[in-house]
């Protein structure tokens, strides 16, 4: 049985039986006349009776201290219908019988002694049924509009078969006929639409006219200017009104300014819509917040809408940084949009906004990267000198430059000296003791058995020279075996490739992560075929002790991985701050943005405009990406790994639909929302095997992805393979809704409720009953229930060949 629908019907059955309680208990509380009976939504009065008014519903006396939890007015906007009839004292209607019964729709006053009526007490009113049989009315203009909604249909009148007395005569209302009898008419001063200048003083005029003589008046409702009313009558049939309005605000603008004129007969009306030109003004501008791409948020106001220019150095035109904002009345509200800016875009941003009343400009100071100590200059140029510089001064500048450039000379050449007398030593330039490197150049740096600074006797065995970072030593060979695994003297170390921080160009940022940024940076060297390559470089903004363990021991971790599958990791940097890992670059990015942009509704910008993109992922398509990430969970797993944050925003794609698993921190602030804050961490804390990442420590608080993990790591933080095969069920979800967040439409405290409670996530629209039935396996609530990933793996695989897998997405 679907656990969603049979907990569905059990909360609408509750629903309706709540319900129905409290429509006994609201009814048990009307105080109902002695010859009507009444419901929550209706008043039925059909027994003769001698009142002469409109019954009222009032509240039976409950005894409480005066104050109802049931809302009054609530209470008589839930009746809908009416029905009075045979009451032989009722002759009249006041406005205030109507005037609780704001919900009434239909009204029955058939056979009863009613001599006039009037439309007032119907028009804030939604009637649909006005039921008027058996009555007869005394002929007359009071009457005229029950004849006119007869003659246009409105409210059943024109089923109905209605008369009045003229006289002793009793005729069909519908042969009526006076005279001087009619809706008024109205006419206004300007047409539709009347503009001004903020502070102008202004007068319109509204009259109206007909007979019987209309009442005429303007609504000023609502209106922020100053304004005064000047009302004249020209008998027999004219009632004009003017309204001056005195120093006008530009809140007004886009008013609409409505005269009504209305009599026995009925009610008509003009409008103008007030235009309010006004200089513009920057409300705010606010300094550049990163969101899915970075943001300097404005607000604008101004009529006619002003033209918004930017200025930076100069004017602001480039690809990469556009402008968006919508109109809301006469605001403009927007960002200057920025994607992967970097320390060069630092500076003023000046936002000018221009109409034909004026021009203002207001700057707000935009950092979004701090310069890296390594980033060279980006045109690598001097400083230009002042043109203007006089002949005299310019000679003499050039004997102070040929002058430093000998003593430079002679300094470096002293210094070479030395250091080829009294060898090289500490060629980091790294503080702490004092140590040696052999060979000319460094190649690689082993992680490895390092304990608070502190050396173990097999690290100091002679065969490796030393390298300081902070208080920690790391042995450096000039050529590395890599992935040889150790964990004792008698074992090899294992080593991680060292590459020279000269040979890092910083590109652009990428993300931020727990550990750091992730810049895409330019690496030349590092591997024999090519002369430079694309790379991703993470470096660690937080120097401490603590920080830099955990940088060596994932350095060391991840170069004993090696799979198709996994994210290659190709070595560190150490010869300063801050220390850098090099990873490969992976052309389109996380998985989870991947398969939004390869959804069925994903839009690109082209020219400015929104284009449906034609690039669906396929069934095949997707149980290749599937099939690929379990190759990658089958290789931890061998490796007796944990990653603890399998999700496919930690996923990323290359060229050819290649799909490999890695965290190096890229996802952890564009994703933030993906994590739960919690400030503590009750019950045990088990980890079987080394852990990749998991749970991360931000500004005191514990984030984790709960909508990936299992009851068992939610509940005890106990974290397996098992619980890896979980959150790889949650990444095949992810894959068949095109990369939706799990559990998107509930808050963080209700999916921990769901999970706890043991439901699932529903069946992805277009999901094959088979891949729905493998996130079944991956989902048991026992651990050792669930599907073992190589037999995952299998399925995938099998149901996947049959079908090829076309690439043309990629472009």
């Amino acid at each position: 049985m679907d656990v969603w629908s049979y907990w569905s019907r059990i909360c609408c059955r509750r629903v309706l039986f709540l319900f129905c309680v409290f429509q006994e208990y609201l009814s048990s509380m009307l105080d109902c006349p002695p010859t009507c009976s009444c419901s929550l939504t209706e008043i039925y009065c059909n027994k003769s009776d001698t009142g002469k008014f409109f019954p009222v519903v009032a509240l039976q006396d409950t005894g409480s201290s005066g104050n109802s939890s049931v809302d009054i007015a609530e209470l008589f906007n839930n009746i809908s219908s009416i029905h009075i009839e045979n009451w032989t004292g009722l002759q009249t209607l006041r406005d205030v019988d109507m005037e609780l019964y704001t919900g009434l729709q239909r009204l029955n006053l058939s056979k009863n002694p009613l001599t006039t009526l009037s439309w007032q007490l119907f028009q804030n009113l939604q009637l649909s049924e006005l039921r008027l049989d058996g009555v007869v009315f005394d002929c007359g203009c009071d009457v005229r509009w029950i004849q006119l909604w007869q003659q246009r249909g409105e409210a059943g009148l024109h089923t109905q078969m209605l008369f009045c007395r003229n006289g002793a005569f009793k005729i069909r209302l519908q042969n009526m006929y006076i005279t001087l009898c009619d809706v008024p008419e109205i006419s206004v001063s300007h047409n539709s639409s009347l503009m001004m200048i903020e502070g102008d003083n202004v007068t319109v005029s509204c009259n109206g006219s007909g007979a019987p003589l209309p009442e005429v008046d303007w609504t000023v409702a609502g209106l922020h200017s100053i304004n005064t009313h000047l009302s004249n009558v020209y008998w027999p049939n004219i009632h004009s009104i003017n309204l001056t309005l005195v120093n006008v605000s530009r809140d007004d603008n886009g008013f609409l300014l409505t005269c009504i004129a209305e009599n026995l007969v009925g009610m008509t009306n003009a409008s103008i819509q007030l235009t309010v030109q006004f200089p513009p003004v920057i409300l705010k501008l606010s300094e550049p917040e990163r969101r899915h791409d970075t943001c300097i948020e404005f607000t604008v106001r101004g009529y006619p809408y002003p033209t918004l220019r930017w200025y930076h150095k100069q004017i602001l035109q480039s690809e990469y940084i556009r402008t968006e904002m919508d109109f809301y009345r006469d605001y403009l509200e927007g960002c200057l949009t920025f994607i992967n800016p970097t320390h060069y875009d630092n500076g003023n941003y000046t936002l000018q906004a221009s109409n034909s009343l004026g021009t203002i400009t207001k700057t707000v100071y935009g950092h979004f990267l701090t310069a890296p100590p390594f980033d060279p200059d980006p045109d690598g140029s001097p400083v230009p000198s002042d043109n203007n510089i006089k002949p005299e001064e310019e000679t003499f500048g050039v004997s102070i430059a040929v002058g430093l450039a000998g003593f430079t000379s002679v300094l470096l050449i002293v210094l070479f000296i030395l250091i080829n007398k009294y060898g090289r030593r500490n060629k980091f330039g790294l503080k702490g003791p004092v140590a040696a490197i052999s060979g000319e150049e460094d190649s690689a740096s082993p992680l490895h058995h390092v304990n608070h600074g502190i050396i173990t006797p097999c690290t100091l065995n002679g065969e490796a020279d030393e390298v300081v970072i902070g208080m920690t030593h790391i042995p450096v060979i000039e050529k590395p075996q890599y992935f040889r695994h150790g964990h004792d003297c008698n074992t090899p170390t294992t080593y991680v490739q060292h590459i020279k921080r000269r040979d890092i160009l910083l590109k652009r940022e990428l993300g931020e992560g727990a550990f750091g940024k992730v810049f895409l940076a330019e690496c030349y060297n590092l591997i024999p075929t090519k002369d430079t390559m694309l790379v991703a470089v993470k470096s660690l903004k937080d120097p401490n002790l603590s920080a830099r363990k955990d940088f060596q021991r994932e350095a060391e971790l991840l170069t004993n991985l090696q799979h198709d599958h996994i994210v290659k990791f190709y070595g560190v940097c150490v010869d300063g701050d801050p220390l850098i890992m090099v990873f490969e670059y992976m052309k389109h990015g996380d998985l989870n943005k991947f398969l939004r942009v390869h959804g069925p509704d994903a839009m690109i910008l082209v020219d400015g405009h929104p284009v449906q993109t034609d690039g669906e992922l396929g069934l095949s398509q997707m149980l290749h990406i599937a099939t690929q990430i379990s190759a990658g969970i089958v290789y931890l797993t061998s490796q007796h790994f944990v990653h603890r944050d399998l999700a496919t925003r930690n996923c990323l794609v290359g060229n050819g639909l290649l799909v490999k698993i890695g965290d190096f921190g890229m996802s952890r602030d564009i994703y933030s929302t993906d994590y739960y804050r919690s400030r503590c961490l009750p019950g045990p804390y088990e980890v079987y095997g080394p852990e990749l990442t998991g749970s991360h420590e931000v500004g005191g608080h514990t984030m984790l992805p709960i909508r990936w993990m299992p009851p068992e790591s939610i509940m005890y933080r106990k974290f397996t393979t098992e619980s890896d095969v979980w959150s790889f069920g949650v990444i095949l979800w992810e894959i068949f809704t095109y990369g939706k967040q799990p559990w998107f439409q509930l808050a963080n405290n209700e999916v921990i409720e769901c999970l706890v409670q043991g439901q699932v996530l529903d069946r992805p629209r277009g999901c094959p009953k088979e891949v729905y039935d493998l996130m079944l396996g991956c989902w048991q609530r026992e651990p050792q229930q669930r599907l073992n990933i190589k037999d995952i793996q299998k399925v995938l695989y099998t149901m996947g060949k049959d079908t090829p897998v076309y690439l043309d997405i990629l472009g």
